[in-house]
Parts: structure tokens; sequence; C-alpha cells
């Protein structure tokens, strides 16, 4: 059969290798997160808040997780059950919800620590290269927003 359409040919595509890394990457990160029963969203939102110089709001994390609160609001159900973050109303204004991580998710900011070197060792990147990965991967997606 005539290839009519070469630009059809899933060997040329940017989106399957990106989609394939993205499946790999969340299995490895499944695996390293394992012991400390997280999984990869709710690490990358225990990442946020980590990070956060204060507490944010639901809304605040969700616009930088880039995800919707019906998305985020089980997670973070989960979270506070399991005792490793606590939600509470602002006092000005109780449509906003603060964030606050608790001692025990503070620990398991120590627990997991080793992660990220671990996922690029598992990579078998090196750290300028993950860094340039990082660059065009941030161009990608502004470029989509």
């Amino acid at each position: 059969m005539a290839r009519t359409h070469p630009q059809l040919d899933l060997d040329v595509q940017l989106c399957f290798p990106l989609y394939s890394a993205t499946r790999a990457v969340t299995r490895a990160y499944a695996e390293l997160l394992h012991d400390a029963e997280l999984t990869y969203p709710q690490y990358l939102t225990l990442l946020a808040l980590w990070g956060a110089s204060e507490p944010l709001t639901v809304g605040e994390l969700g616009t930088r997780l880039q995800l919707d609160s019906g998305t985020l609001t089980p997670l973070l159900k989960r979270l506070e059950r399991r005792g490793i973050v606590s939600r509470r109303r602002d006092d000005q204004d109780e449509r906003r919800v603060f964030l606050d991580v608790t001692d025990a998710g503070w620990a398991l900011r120590e627990q997991v620590a080793h992660v990220p070197a671990a996922l690029t060792r598992a990579m078998t990147v090196t750290r300028a290269e993950a860094d340039q990965l990082r660059t065009l991967l941030d161009k990608v997606m502004a470029g989509l927003a």
C-alpha cells in the first residue's frame, strides 16, 4: 500500500514518545513512592505544599498543579485522612480553604527526599540532560497553553 500520508507514521510522532515516557516515569514513581504509601499525584501535591513559602489555598494549589477542584478535592481528603495535610477555612472569606502540612507531612518529606535523584538515575540521564529536557517540556507546555 502506498504511503500517501507519511506524517501519520507512528514513528515520526512526538506525542507517542511523550505518552510512553509519561507512563514509564509514572510507573517508576509508583515504585519509588510505594514505601511512603503515596501516589504520584499525592507526591506532586506535597511537593507544591512543601515548596510554598506560606500555606496555599485549594485554588492556588489547583492552579499550581493544573488540576481542577473535582480532581484535587478527593486527593486532599485522602491526605487529610492520613494526617498529612489539614484544611482550614479563611477567617476573612469562608469560600477559601487553606492547606497546612502537618508534622506527619513534614516527616514524610524526609522519607521521600531520595526520590528525585533515584528517578534521575533510573532514567539514565545526567542532571544537565534532565534540566535540558525540563526546559524543552516547559516550552512545549507554554506553546499549548
